[in-house]
């Protein structure tokens, strides 16, 4: 299983009206979060692309818990259970400065040839990075 922690500030201007993170907010989190715990692995998106392979989003599912507000600093807990195929699965829990639950949410990410727009399977050097978080 792989895990990883990102810590967000929240920014003025990613609050609505009522002074709440806008929900809409939220998946741009999750990406965050996602693209971070890729990097620590040593691998980033930019050799994703460089291999000829893309991720895009699938799925998406957000479930809104209680509401986050301007400069909270967040932690966003993403974790894959699964070693990806075809589709890599991501789960997220958000929580805001006092550790309580706020979001949760998940995607699913598909890998995608990026010339014939066909699934395909992820890159080796990607799939070696993760093979020893899955024994």
């Amino acid at each position: 299983m792989l895990k990883s922690e990102t810590k967000i500030r929240v920014r003025y201007g990613e609050t609505d009206q009522m002074g709440y993170v806008y929900y809409g907010n939220y998946p741009l989190y999750y990406e965050v979060s996602r693209t971070d715990m890729i990097k620590k692995i040593g691998w980033t998106y930019g050799e994703m692309e460089k291999s000829g392979v893309m991720m895009p989003v699938a799925s998406l599912n957000v479930k809104y818990i209680r509401p986050a507000f301007y400069d909270e600093e967040l932690t966003v807990k993403v974790v894959v259970k699964n070693m990806p195929t075809k589709k890599m699965e991501f789960e997220y829990e958000v929580f805001n400065e006092q550790n309580k639950l706020i979001n949760k949410g998940n995607t699913t990410l598909v890998f995608v040839d990026m010339k014939t727009g066909r699934l395909t399977n992820p890159p080796q050097e990607f799939t070696d990075k993760l093979k020893k978080y899955f024994k």
